[in-house]
């Protein structure tokens, strides 16, 4: 209700704006000259027709806009509201001309068309109106969608109009009647119901009776209705056309207003300026009075604007702007509050976490899927929150759990590098114990080196020999404490989804201070094959990060030759034993003795003599694990031939000629 006040508030003010327009337009027109004389012209059957009636491309002045003819070789139209009619006859004497529809011609059931809307004041084209309307009979036609079957209800009048069947139009789904009545509206028609097109019958002479039949009704519509001239009285055209317009433009703003819409009442406030400019142009096609209305409104709309800016920047952009400020001010706080909490929880991350054993249930799905199976245990695969997949390796009840346990999280739990598989969590509940790592959806090493399908390519080669190197070296000098793996072999190199090599299982480590050249060890620990001499027998050396060199350079050996280094079915004897063997041939290529037979990529010789130089027998005669780096990161052709290893001898001539040593791998796309 205080929204109405105020547009009704609003509406007075308005009035009383157009009220002044209509006294300033006024006075602009006193000194109107008379209007120009046109000459009369004829159109169809119509003869000497003159205003208010003209032609299309007549000068302003001529005529009104709304009576516009359009003429043919018998006929003459007129365009009012949103439908045509034919033009009859007209009567200056009476100032009236008849018109009939244009689509009932040569209808055999004719009804107007949908768009014959009724009008309150009357069937009006932009201020044309009918004459007398209130003493016209008008014709309605509605369609039903049930039959209005009582009779009483066909005879009798349903608020104050007569329904008639209209046959020829009816379906069976559906039953169009026709009203007569005398108003200029419909009201309150059958709920069934709905209105369809209006038209007005005859004149005041001759008037349609209240009861009449659609044949009654059809007979009047083909006749047609009169329509009057507009007000021509030159002393005060002016003032009724103003007066006109300021009505029609006040009964516009009330409908708009009252409306519950509120796109509707902003038009009402927005629009009434041009619905105003609108009616005096009707009136008076492009003449003093329509500019001098135009520069007014104008002035009026330009006013109306800036209050409407300011208001809206008291009430709207003011606030609007604190909002955004405290807004950006919330976001730049919420990203350092997201910032530190991210920090945390990166270092909260750092640190392996300590798992229940009923969430490494809950992680593994209860065992559900198993990886692997090894002498330590087994191994599962896991999921975190946030989708985290983890492989969840079970410590079997052996009586080294202890030892292998601790020195799985002691060393592996504070290593971050990205050659080394990260240690995610733990789990220790009596002799329940786990270990949670980061999953490596490729798996091993070892599933690719001796596989004869799944093979790489020697560049990439190179490069995963290149990350196991730095992976290990970060091992020796990268900490604090020096890590001794001494479990270096293809089934405890990992590799993730891009074929990125990682360092696992830690079981057999130590950790030792970095300035120690000799490491004290109980037992021997490490795989046969991948043992240093010492680790067997003090005489070949001391133990040291050298151990580890030593199973790197049997690793290395394996993947250039793509097969285990000792292999008991071999084709040959002489085969049995690989760095023998690729020593031998490496050696006799250099004095040029088996160069034809011998064909070997430069990749692979580099691998090779890199591998030999990491297995000499005594463990200074090793390079470091830098050094290592070095060798593989430099080309193969500043690499000299190692010493001979202690156990490597002569092999058979007649072997060296028969053999070729197959350097052809094909590469393993990475993207797999």
């Amino acid at each position: 209700m205080a929204n109405s006040s105020a547009f009704l508030s609003a509406a007075g003010k308005f009035m009383a704006i157009f009220s002044l327009v209509s006294v300033l337009i006024n006075s602009a027109a006193a000194d109107d000259p008379e209007k120009l004389r046109c000459p009369s012209f004829s159109c169809g059957h119509l003869k000497n027709i003159h205003s208010p009636f003209r032609l299309q491309g007549d000068p302003p002045g001529c005529g009104f806009q709304s009576y516009e003819l359009v003429c043919s070789d018998s006929k003459a139209t007129i365009q009012i509201s949103t439908g045509r009619y034919l033009v009859t006859n007209i009567s200056y004497t009476d100032s009236i001309f008849w018109v009939v529809d244009e689509n009932l011609d040569n209808s055999s059931c004719p009804i107007p068309e949908r768009n014959q809307h009724p009008y309150r004041y009357g069937l009006q084209a932009e201020g044309t109106t009918l004459l007398y309307p209130d003493a016209i009979t008008w014709a309605a036609f509605v369609s039903c969608s049930q039959l209005i079957r009582s009779v009483v209800s066909l005879s009798t009048s349903c608020c104050g109009v007569n329904y008639r069947p209209v046959t020829c139009r009816s379906m069976k789904s559906f039953f169009v009647y026709v009203l007569t009545t005398s108003e200029t509206w419909v009201q309150n028609i059958q709920p069934s119901c709905r209105f369809l097109s209006m038209i007005p019958l005859g004149s005041w002479h001759v008037r349609a009776p209240s009861n009449a039949s659609f044949e009654d009704v059809v007979k009047f519509m083909r006749k047609g209705f009169a329509v009057r001239f507009p007000m021509q009285n030159e002393d005060w055209t002016y003032h009724w056309v103003i007066n006109t317009c300021l009505y029609d433009s006040m009964s516009y703003f009330d409908t708009e207003i009252s409306s519950s819409s509120i796109l509707n009442r902003t038009s009402a406030i927005a629009g009434i300026g041009l619905h105003f400019l609108r009616c005096v142009n009707d009136y008076s096609y492009r003449t003093k009075l329509f500019w001098a209305a135009v520069t007014i409104i104008s002035a009026i709309d330009t006013a109306k604007f800036i209050i409407g800016f300011a208001i809206l920047s008291r009430f709207v952009f003011a606030p609007l702007a604190v909002l955004t400020f405290l807004a950006y001010k919330y976001w730049k706080t919420r990203i350092s509050i997201d910032a530190v909490e991210k920090f945390l929880q990166m270092q909260q991350a750092l640190n392996p976490t300590r798992y229940a054993y009923t969430e490494i249930t809950a992680i593994t799905g209860h065992f559900r899927e198993k990886l692997g199976q090894g002498g330590y245990g087994s191994v599962y695969k896991g999921t975190l929150p946030g989708d985290v997949h983890v492989a969840v390796k079970m410590l079997g009840n052996s009586l080294c759990n202890g030892d292998e346990f601790i020195s799985e999280v002691s060393t592996i739990g504070s290593i971050h590098h990205v050659n080394i598989v990260r240690l995610v969590g733990f789990c220790s509940e009596e002799m329940r114990r786990a270990l949670v790592y980061e999953y490596m959806p490729r798996g091993s090493l070892d599933k690719y080196i001796f596989s004869s399908e799944q093979r790489f390519s020697w560049d990439k080669l190179n490069e995963i020999a290149l990350g196991i190197a730095r992976g290990i070296n970060y091992l020796h000098q990268g900490c604090e404490m020096q890590i001794l793996h001494f479990d270096i072999k293809p089934h405890n190199i990992l590799l993730d989804n891009n074929f990125t090599p990682k360092i696992a299982d830690f079981g057999l480590a130590k950790l030792y201070p970095r300035d120690n050249s000799f490491v004290p060890v109980s037992a021997a620990r490490g795989t046969i094959g991948y043992i240093a001499p010492e680790m067997i027998s003090r005489n070949f050396g001391v133990v040291s990060c050298k151990s580890d060199v030593y199973s790197f350079g049997m690793l290395l050996l394996e993947m250039a030759g793509g097969r285990r280094n000792s292999d008991q079915h071999a084709e040959r004897r002489s085969q049995t034993y690989y760095p023998a063997w690729v020593y031998n041939h490496l050696t006799r290529q250099e004095v040029g003795e088996i160069c034809e037979a011998f064909d070997i990529h430069e990749v692979e010789r580099k691998l090779c003599v890199v591998g030999l130089w990491c297995i000499q027998m005594n463990s200074h005669d090793r390079p470091t694990m830098s050094e290592v780096i070095g060798m593989l990161e430099a080309g193969v052709d500043g690499l000299q031939i190692p010493p001979e290893p202690f156990f490597c001898g002569d092999e058979q001539n007649s072997v060296a000629g028969t053999f070729h040593f197959s350097s052809e791998l094909s590469a393993i796309s990475e993207n797999e």
